[in-house]
């Protein structure tokens, strides 16, 4: 029995034209509010927790997370502003999108490696 392959994978093999967040969704592994998110950063570079929230129409948990994600993948960086008020809050930037690009280029060429990898030691059953 084969296994089912990933939901954002068929989408991107499926699509004569994917979009753009179809695309980062299948080489990051991530879902597309993830990718949602990186994009509206693009537009709205500095925005905070509740910016993205409101802009997005999504929970502050969930943009939270997404956020975290793109943290860790690299694609966003993010800097304490000191309020007036006392305490602080985190602005969002994404990565330029040239440097998401070649991030993109780099992880697609890496998992092509990988295939390439399983089917040249592919043999045969008798």
């Amino acid at each position: 029995m084969t296994e089912s392959p990933d939901p954002n994978m068929r989408r991107l093999m499926e699509a004569a034209e994917p979009d753009f967040t179809v695309v980062m969704s299948c080489v990051f592994g991530v879902n597309e509010h993830v990718t949602r998110t990186y994009v509206r950063l693009l537009d709205q570079p500095g925005s905070t927790v509740e910016e993205l929230a409101d802009a997005l129409d999504r929970d502050r948990s969930n943009v939270n997370r997404a956020l975290t994600t793109l943290l860790d993948l690299g694609l966003a960086t993010r800097e304490r502003r000191l309020l007036d008020s006392g305490g602080y809050v985190y602005q969002y930037m994404a990565v330029p999108l040239p440097e998401a690009k070649e991030m993109l280029k780099e992880g697609l060429d890496a998992w092509a490696e990988q295939v390439h990898g399983v089917i040249e030691e592919f043999e045969e059953q008798p």
